[in-house]
């Protein structure tokens, strides 16, 4: 089986490492400075389930020069979607799957817009990394798991075979969930919220739960998520925002979030894919998201001056 990886950052660089670390045949797809340095060092990745390097390292930056593959793990930033989408051609074979790895929930339907729902399953993951530099990944904190599944839940060869190839590697927990859109819900509830507190606040996990409004600002965003789910036909269980709180909790208290990291820093963030999407989508099920209006407004004018210098620069 040939695995394509495009994005080797915090996200890519572990799955598809361990995948390759496992003997599995992966090439990873990258652009600029760890392009480069994925060529000339290979891969190298900090774990608190081991290091290791990969050495030597298949990584190009035009998918034409893979050709098609049987698996395509898209690890990019949800905005970059569209440029992805339409680069992903050369790697569609008529039995290739897409297994989008992103924060928001709208990702496999804009990549079955995009190339073909028949090629599209949905997917999820978690885990605490991010780029030490080109061509090096730090997992800092989680145990690692990555779930996939059919979108209409069905139990098919294709998926059962990405499983296995995944039970054959160090440090990764691989599930085919029962209904991958809770599974896919369930982690979107979390990372929307949190990503929304934690900007607004410019607070750590710690600092803010050790606020009692703040704490509660982190329960009642999702609880409107789970309202929104349930709106529009996601069976969340019931004690979802309770267990997120509390699995909150339990992370290291100094940690923050990617989107929030991204619009401290002054980069393009991923407010529309997680914040800008509970907004979005409460509008059209006529779900009222009170909370995260408040967070997605409240950040926009920093996006939009993240995106304006952003463009600057790339002039």
């Amino acid at each position: 089986m040939r695995i394509a990886v495009f994005g080797a950052g915090g996200v890519g660089g572990y799955f598809g490492g361990r995948l390759a670390q496992a003997g599995a045949d992966v090439l990873f797809i990258a652009r600029g400075k760890n392009l480069q340095a994925l060529q000339k060092n290979g891969l190298k990745v900090d774990s608190i389930n081991g290091d290791f390097i990969v050495q030597p390292i298949k990584a190009h930056d035009d998918p034409a020069v893979i050709g098609e593959v049987d698996v395509v793990l898209v690890s990019v930033k949800s905005w970059q979607i569209p440029e992805v989408a339409q680069s992903l051609g050369p790697l569609v074979g008529s039995d290739t799957i897409i297994v989008p790895l992103l924060n928001g929930i709208e990702a496999p339907a804009q990549f079955a817009d995009a190339l073909g729902a028949e090629h599209i399953v949905g997917g999820l993951c978690g885990l605490i990394s991010y780029i030490v530099k080109p061509g090096y990944v730090c997992h800092a904190g989680a145990d690692p798991f990555i779930n996939f599944g059919e979108l209409d839940n069905r139990v098919t060869e294709r998926v059962k075979n990405l499983r296995d190839i995944f039970l054959n590697t160090i440090g990764v927990k691989a599930t085919i969930p029962k209904d991958i859109q809770v599974a896919m819900w369930s982690k979107f509830l979390l990372i929307a919220s949190w990503s929304g507190v934690g900007s607004v606040t410019r607070a750590t996990v710690g600092e803010f739960l050790a606020v009692p409004q703040t704490r509660q600002l982190l329960t009642d965003a999702m609880q409107e998520i789970y309202n929104l789910a349930h709106a529009l036909g996601v069976a969340l269980p019931e004690d979802i925002v309770r267990k997120s709180v509390a699995f909150v909790d339990k992370l290291p208290p100094s940690v923050t979030a990617s989107m929030q990291r991204d619009i401290m820093e002054g980069n393009r963030s991923e407010l529309e894919s997680q914040s800008g999407a509970v907004v979005r989508l409460g509008i059209k099920a006529g779900i009222e998201t009170p909370i995260n209006n408040f967070i997605y407004h409240s950040l926009l004018p920093q996006e939009f001056k993240n995106i304006d210098n952003s463009l600057d620069i790339a002039k």
